[in-house]
């Protein structure tokens, strides 16, 4: 009754805020420290709630601290600055958004891979039709589908870019959700290629499996198309030649630090415009499949090497 009152009487807009965190924030002492791990926290509407946690523990003279973030310029407005302003220290996972952060002015940001390039790898069944070395992953998410500029045409890609696996090329095909949250599941646009496919005999569909499996499965592939962060990265980490289809800062500013440039390994999906645009790009990736994974062997290991090295950025602002 009491957040009810304070929402609608006294606007206090953050009432039902504290009320999902009261049972964090009455316990939190001085001896604690807040760690926000959300990559994403940043990335869609204003986080509001972290907010409300931010300053409630910033008041209790807390070290707050963003770990591994990606954040898009143009969402940060007055109120996320003046949040961003108020960390200990931040770590921006890749170089885009930690220039981004540094030109707004803030001076806590430091620069590390995203933790999730560590990830151990689990043993998990493999299924029936699922070659080693010779299939390719594909990742589909409802989500970038919401960026297309045209409806219907990442659908189309995928579909062009299926047809093409099966007719020039002799490779299995695994389709990999990432993501099985109720209203952002990436089965559900992964059933329907599996049911169009299925009768192929070339195509298998991957169960929902937890992280360390899911990368498992991943490092067997030849090549892996991803619209999923962590399933790219989970690629990229075992040194699978990967294809990204993006719709954000951290897929391009990623493929950035790894390779250099973004050209081929990411491909925008607002940027699609024929049913034949993923495939062009994925020929190139094939080609170059030698190349690409003579770059991971150089760069992968000190790659992982300095995102295992946040942690000791961390301890040092404590």
């Amino acid at each position: 009754m009491k957040s009810y009152i304070d929402y609608h009487f006294l606007k206090r807009h953050d009432a039902f805020e504290l009320l999902s965190f009261s049972p964090i924030l009455s316990n939190i002492t001085k001896e604690d420290v807040l760690l926000s791990i959300g990559g994403d926290n940043y990335c869609y509407d204003p986080p509001l709630s972290i907010y409300t946690v931010n300053r409630v523990c910033r008041k209790k003279g807390i070290p707050t601290f963003l770990w591994g973030c990606s954040i898009e310029e143009n969402s940060i407005d007055e109120a996320m600055l003046n949040d961003l302003k108020g960390y200990t220290h931040i770590i921006a996972r890749e170089s885009l958004s930690y220039h981004t952060l540094t030109r707004k002015g803030l001076k806590n940001v430091s620069l590390f891979p995203d933790p999730a390039f560590m990830l151990d790898k689990n043993p998990t069944t493999i299924p029936q039709g699922f070659s080693k070395g010779k299939t390719i992953g594909i990742n589909l998410s409802p989500l970038i589908m919401s960026y297309e500029q045209s409806e219907g045409v990442t659908m189309s890609n995928y579909i062009s870019l299926i047809d093409h696996i099966i007719q020039e090329t002799d490779n299995q095909i695994a389709l990999i959700p990432h993501v099985v949250w109720p209203n952002n599941d990436d089965r559900k646009p992964l059933q329907s290629l599996y049911e169009k496919y299925k009768h192929t005999g070339r195509m298998v569909m991957i169960e929902d499996r937890n992280a360390e499996e899911l990368k498992t499965i991943i490092s067997q592939c030849r090549f892996m198309i991803a619209s999923r962060t962590h399933a790219s990265i989970a690629a990229y980490s075992t040194q699978v030649p990967t294809l990204v289809v993006g719709y954000s800062i951290k897929a391009q500013g990623i493929a950035q630090d790894l390779f250099g440039t973004t050209e081929h390994y990411v491909v925008p999906v607002r940027s699609l415009q024929t049913a034949y645009d993923l495939t062009d790009h994925f020929k190139w990736i094939r080609e170059n499949e030698r190349q690409i994974k003579q770059h991971y062997a150089n760069t992968i290991p000190s790659y992982i090497g300095k995102a295992s090295k946040a942690r000791e950025a961390l301890l040092k602002c404590l």
